[in-house]
């Protein structure tokens, strides 16, 4: 019976002490007066992306904090909001070799995100951030470019989240 007792004193202590602080999960830290987010339309500020660059790069971060946040999406009001640009799409040749050729090139995009926490002002931000695949110098872009763009976009949306929910 003491052990039993001496268990639900510590799982009370535990409780107690584990409410007081933010949200935590998988490492994140979100305070609990936080509970709603936006993310508006990004600008396509690029010649060379496809057309639809700035609608996808929104839906994966609506998505990536969806997924991985307690957080509700809501448009009107909400406690954080999210904004930007895609401000370059290059490609570039990284691999030379003999014959005027190229082993590997380089796609590399870059994201302006603004971020306005409407709760805490001192957390807001305005941050480049930028991520890149390489692919095969005999391949042609536009058989491999989906696939690059998503796992670009994987890797930006997982530092703003980082960047945004996580106290390091």
């Amino acid at each position: 019976m003491g052990k039993i007792w001496h268990f639900c004193l510590l799982l009370a202590v535990i409780t107690t002490f584990s409410s007081c602080v933010c949200y935590s999960f998988k490492g994140i830290s979100i305070p609990p007066e936080i509970t709603t987010f936006y993310v508006s339309d990004f600008k396509n500020k690029t010649l060379a992306a496809p057309t639809d660059i700035e609608v996808r790069f929104a839906e994966a971060l609506r998505t990536k904090i969806r997924n991985e946040s307690r957080l509700k999406y809501q448009e009107i009001d909400p406690d954080i909001l999210f904004s930007g640009d895609v401000v370059s799409y290059n490609i570039s040749a990284e691999a030379p070799q003999e014959g005027n050729t190229v082993a590997l090139n380089k796609l590399e995009i870059t994201v302006n995100v603004v971020y306005e926490n409407n709760k805490d002002e001192k957390a807001n931000y305005t941050k480049n951030f930028s991520f890149f695949q390489t692919y095969p110098g005999d391949e042609d872009l536009s058989n491999v470019q989906d696939d690059l763009i998503t796992k670009i976009f994987a890797q930006i949306t997982e530092r703003i989240f980082n960047d945004t929910f996580t106290t390091w």
